[in-house]
């Protein structure tokens, strides 16, 4: 049997007589209180830890939001809004979740390059910060204000003039359709003395799914300097400055996870700097995937063990139409597994290498391709590690009709 490449070690969930544990749930008890399987299960414990470490790692006075796309379910975004400082919301829809949970609407920022004038009117109603991604929003933005008799509260989402290194996504940088050019942002700025719209500060972000702590410090260093460049042209103080995020985490083999030492320090220059230069301004880190992603597991029920000419599949009843991302449809461009175990049988030898696919219709339904394995059973559990941003709700599970997944947090 060839050996696959080997994943980082998914070591932040323990491991029990064999069996993996989700917050001290053994898991196959936990699939018996979900009820059935497929399922994601969120760790509440991994999910403080992870904030603890941040908060550890940065400048206190770096504060630290939650960008929900990365994982919107209700009970984990209230679960969050608890342990950071703000939420970052892209629909209005998100908006909603983020406000039932209880985050602060003076908190609470919404992005996204297209706004409809409804989703604006509500920012506007609930008080919210509106990071502004097109010159189409301001006018938009200034009548809804007068007509509601309140402030619209606003910062200028710019697109810079340069890229996040080692970025899985691209953000900014080049001909993009998120925020202002940065060559127009001057301009923008000069003419924003519009009725009712209260200007607050810049959001910068590059790019995504980054483990390169040099990349990620340049990036910083670069927009920062932009926003000091741009604040001689701004209407009123900067008060709020969101660097975005960016910060990755290990999926693929050779992924090492992120180091946060040399970013805290480059952060701690940068919030001395501000003190001086921009003394009215709050820094803030958007990070969504580096939040939840390691807290979270995908698990599905083994219904078959089928060999094909020498080839063993492991058909399960889960699938691409949950987990999208873990079949490598979601912007892989070559298809890499995620780290699959099987959960049922933690530490026992790989004896083949098997393929993990789904009840789908179709040669795209695969969980993991030809992974070192342990003989699985019919009624063995597979867990795909990493599965806590960009899974459900990522994912079409409308796709051919079969029923939905469950998430719980645990």
């Amino acid at each position: 049997m060839s050996t696959p490449p080997v994943h980082a070690p998914m070591s932040q969930f323990a491991v029990r007589e064999g069996e993996l544990l989700v917050n001290g749930w053994p898991l196959r008890r936990l699939a018996e209180r979900v009820g059935r399987t497929p399922f994601y299960a969120y760790d509440r414990g991994l999910l403080g830890a992870r904030v603890a470490e941040l908060r550890a790692a940065l400048p206190a006075a770096v504060k630290l939001h939650y960008a929900m796309k990365a994982n919107p379910m209700p009970a984990l975004v209230a679960f969050m809004a608890q342990r950071v400082d703000g939420v970052d919301v892209a629909s209005a829809g998100e908006l909603r979740v983020a406000l039932d949970a209880g985050a602060d609407p003076r908190e609470i920022s919404f992005a996204g390059p297209g706004k409809g004038e409804a989703e604006l009117r509500q920012a506007v109603a609930a008080g919210v910060l509106v990071n502004v991604e097109s010159e189409r929003e301001l006018p938009l933005l200034a009548g809804t204000a007068q007509s509601l008799g309140l402030p619209a509260r606003v910062a200028l989402r710019v697109n810079p003039d340069f890229e996040l290194k080692g970025s899985g996504m691209r953000m900014g940088g080049g001909a993009k359709p998120f925020g202002i050019d940065a060559e127009r942002l001057p301009a923008v700025l000069r003419g924003l003395q519009r009725e009712g719209l209260a200007f607050e500060g810049f959001h910068l972000f590059a790019g995504s799914q980054n483990l390169k702590a040099e990349a990620i410090c340049e990036a910083q260093r670069l927009s920062y300097a932009l926003a000091l460049r741009l604040a001689e042209h701004a209407p009123s103080p900067v008060r709020v400055l969101n660097l975005g995020g960016g910060f990755g985490i290990p999926y693929f083999p050779g992924e090492q996870r992120l180091d946060l030492a040399p970013i805290g320090d480059n952060l701690r220059q940068l919030v001395e700097r501000a003190a001086r230069e921009l003394p009215q301004a709050v820094l803030v880190l958007e990070l969504g995937r580096y939040l939840v992603g390691e807290a979270g597991v995908y698990v599905a029920r083994v219904l078959e063990r089928k060999v094909s000419r020498g080839q063993a599949f492991l058909i399960t009843d889960g699938g691409l139409h949950h987990h999208l991302s873990a079949s490598g449809n979601f912007g892989q461009v070559l298809r890499k597994n995620y780290p699959v175990a099987l959960g049922t049988r933690m530490g026992e030898a790989a004896v083949e290498n098997a393929s993990v696919v789904g009840p789908l219709c179709t040669p795209l339904d695969l969980l993991a391709e030809r992974m070192a394995l342990p003989a699985a059973q019919a009624g063995d559990l597979v867990v795909v590690f990493q599965s806590g941003a960009y899974g459900a709700s990522a994912s079409p599970q409308g796709f051919l009709s079969h029923p939905g997944c469950v998430e719980v947090l645990v």
